[in-house]
């Protein structure tokens, strides 16, 4: 569900993006959040708690609480509702904590 033409804002979303939430191709639009977007296309579960392993989903939608994180790119814990979507981009939930002793992060 998109917002075509918002009373005050009016036709923001014009241009149509492709994303892939895992590995499923979903439609986009420039200037949407990825969180914006993933809810438009029916995801509402972006990952699970570390603690209680419940599902996590957007919250605050202001970057404060932390409760989004998706990974973005290959970038762990990234607050979906701070970044915007770009063509092509692919998003997997955070099902667990970021691998931070590997190669890649300098171990």
């Amino acid at each position: 569900m998109h917002i075509e033409n918002h009373p005050i804002l009016g036709k923001k979303l014009q241009e149509p993006v492709t994303i892939y939430y895992n590995d499923l191709p979903l439609q986009a639009f420039k200037q949407q959040s990825v969180a914006a977007a993933l809810m438009a296309n029916g995801v509402k579960q972006l990952g699970v708690s570390r603690k209680l392993i419940q599902p996590r989903g957007v919250f605050c939608s202001r970057g404060r609480c932390y409760s989004c994180y998706v990974t973005v790119n290959g970038e762990d814990h990234v607050r979906s509702c701070m970044k915007k979507v770009e063509e092509g981009m692919e998003i997997y939930p955070n099902l667990e904590d970021p691998e931070v002793r590997s190669d890649k992060h300098g171990d």
